[in-house]
């Protein structure tokens, strides 16, 4: 039997100033590294034949599927503030679209499978580490269940790549609601070819949000649909501890997944200034400016919309300032619910945002672990004697704290166990802790070993489940397996 891909082709049907029309370039010997079984089911994929080597071949971007329409999309973006007119899929290439078990329209997208006229002097392939690094972090994401791309399978190329050294190469297959960014608005914007922009405001509309097409305004609408979704996924972020590394607005994704895990990484001890990304120097996509940053982007994804708003360039501005008004109370409002979730209370009286924010001072100044802190906080919702305060260098300070919560969580009528497990339910015991997805690179890369890439990804798919077996899984790193810095994949 023939692997076959159920391609629709939406995107590349709009004009040819949407994109670029590239086929992957061919790679030397793939080989499996791992495929998404469920993933492939869920889109309506044959597993078993894409694991046959006509199917690494194309997870590789070595042979091109039947029905697809192999193009890189162009966009623009903002790059720690400063605007590049120009920038698109240097280093990937959009296969098609699949319409998944759930009827949702989904991108099968090849990641490091050659240059393209966006590729800017690159050389369009993807290293290994980055790869499965990807692969780690958004299948990790999707388990904690936040909104993101995922990884249908990774692919060694038989070939090295060129960075500092030379590099085992690999492909990235990423399945996505779409690709469409703030960047790709900006990019018509910066022309002024304001009929593009409605074309794929209109594109996004029916892809993303079908209810808004027979409203009176639907762009208007469509603003404020991007503004609920991205203020919810950044307090989701914030609530496990995550930072992306590069919010530019080109990796800031329209249908409100996260996209784009390059120098990403989640916290450890919790600090709010905290910043792994090598590139970030001035911190300026740190922890705690998600929100600030997130605004940013969406108020030049409302700069692209104005022309659409009105022919009267203040009232156009005054209703996008309007629906911009919104992100505060969103993202306000559902990250303080998270967090009494993860405190475990159960209804919402005053003095609780101050209780967990001394919660969250006491963690900082103490460098307690962040996961850990919250995981082990269930536990003595049911047993006094739970190590909670081991997470802070000054016990004291926890017990301090832990007095005048015990007493707040008394005023709701829910039981021990029940507190237990609900906090359970939303902090997780394992994450991609930064060591561990290094250690699992090193071992691939240096000693081509991907059972310790296997194991990783096997626990971090029950993120809230105790797995005796792998309870080190869990443990931070000591420290001399701190990681300092994450690196982009290019």
């Amino acid at each position: 039997m023939t692997v076959h891909f159920p391609f629709q082709n939406s995107y590349s049907a709009l004009p040819d100033s949407f994109f670029a029309r590239v086929a992957p370039t061919p790679v030397a010997a793939p080989r499996l590294i791992k495929l998404n079984r469920p993933l492939a089911l869920q889109l309506g994929l044959d597993p078993d034949l894409l694991e046959t080597p006509e199917g690494a071949a194309i997870l590789a971007g070595k042979t091109v599927p039947e029905g697809a329409d192999p193009i890189a999309m162009a966009y623009a973006g903002h790059q720690f503030g400063h605007f590049v007119p120009q920038l698109g899929d240097g280093r990937a290439i959009l296969l098609g679209e699949v319409i998944d078990r759930d009827g949702v329209r989904r991108d099968i997208q090849l990641k490091g499978s050659g240059p393209t006229p966006f590729s800017r002097r690159g050389d369009g392939r993807a290293a290994l580490g980055p790869v499965l690094r990807e692969y780690i972090v958004s299948e990790a994401m999707f388990a904690l269940g936040i909104p993101t791309t995922r990884s249908l399978a990774a692919v060694f190329t038989g070939e090295h790549v060129i960075r500092e050294t030379a590099l085992p190469g690999a492909v990235l297959t990423r399945v996505a609601a779409s690709h469409i960014r703030v960047g790709t608005f900006q990019f018509f914007a910066a022309r002024r070819d304001t009929e593009a922009v409605r074309r794929l405001a209109d594109h996004v509309i029916v892809r993303h949000y079908p209810g808004l097409r027979d409203l009176e305004r639907p762009y208007h609408a469509l603003l404020a649909g991007v503004v609920e979704r991205q203020a919810n996924l950044i307090a989701r972020w914030l609530l496990v501890g995550f930072i992306h590394g590069v919010m530019n607005t080109d990796n800031s994704s329209i249908s409100g997944e996260t996209i784009d895990y390059g120098p990403c990484a989640f916290m450890d001890t919790y600090n709010p200034s905290q910043v792994f990304s090598s590139i970030d120097e001035m911190g300026r996509y740190a922890y705690a400016n998600q929100p600030r940053i997130a605004l940013w982007n969406l108020t030049r994804l409302a700069e692209c919309l104005l022309p659409l708003f009105s022919d009267e360039q203040e009232k156009a501005v005054a209703e996008a300032q309007d629906i911009l008004g919104a992100f505060t109370e969103t993202f306000s409002t559902a990250y303080q619910a998270g967090l009494r979730k993860k405190v475990g209370l159960f209804t919402e009286r005053d003095g609780d945002e101050a209780l967990i924010q001394d919660l969250l001072d006491a963690m900082a100044k103490n460098q307690a672990d962040f996961t850990l802190t919250f995981r082990k906080l269930g536990d003595a919702a049911v047993d006094d004697s739970a190590d909670a305060r081991a997470q802070f260098m000054e016990p004291a300070a926890f017990d301090e704290w832990a007095g005048r919560w015990r007493a707040r969580i008394a005023l709701d009528s829910q039981s021990a166990t029940e507190r237990q497990a609900a906090m359970h339910a939303v902090n997780p015991m394992f994450i991609p802790r930064n060591h561990r997805v290094e250690a699992v690179i090193q071992a691939a890369v240096n000693d081509d070993n991907y059972a310790p890439f296997e194991e990783l990804v096997k626990v971090l798919a029950k993120p809230f489940d105790d797995q005796p077996a792998y309870t080190a899984y869990a443990d931070p790193p000591l420290p001399d397996q701190r990681v300092l810095q994450t690196f982009c994949g290019t």
